[in-house]
């Protein structure tokens, strides 16, 4: 489980340096907080969701593995475009404010989600090697 702990940690340092710059950000600049912080929940909520998947198809055979990490991929793509359709549908948010935090977010969050898979894989080898 280390390495989850390790991704939660790292994904909880990134939200609070980023929040940081959003209010630093907002007190220069008009800036809707409600609808960046829409935004930010559905990014973070993917990231978590993906490295969860990821996490329970680790040891899979790979034929699970790709249906559950590219299945689970191709599901919250779809979940996703469908809420921003309905929010932006809805009038709920500011749309510029939304879609380029939106954008941001989603490149920040997914970098780290890479990172926390090519840490799993590295654990891993380095336990095949050691062991």
């Amino acid at each position: 489980m280390k390495p989850l702990f390790d991704f939660l940690i790292k994904l909880f340092i990134l939200t609070v340096i980023l929040w940081g710059v959003i209010y630093w950000g907002y007190t220069k600049y008009p800036l809707d907080l409600p609808t960046v912080f829409t935004a930010w929940v559905m990014v973070a909520l993917n990231a978590l969701i993906g490295y969860l998947l990821f996490e329970y198809a680790f040891d899979r055979e790979s034929r699970i593995f790709t249906l559950i990490v590219f299945g689970g991929l191709t599901l919250r793509l779809l979940v996703i475009m469908a809420l921003v359709l309905v929010i932006n549908l809805l009038h709920m948010v500011k749309p510029i404010d939304f879609v380029v935090s939106f954008i941001s977010f989603y490149c920040i969050y997914l970098v780290v989600e890479i990172l926390g898979y090519q840490k799993k894989n590295q654990l891993k080898k380095n336990a095949a090697r050691n062991g």
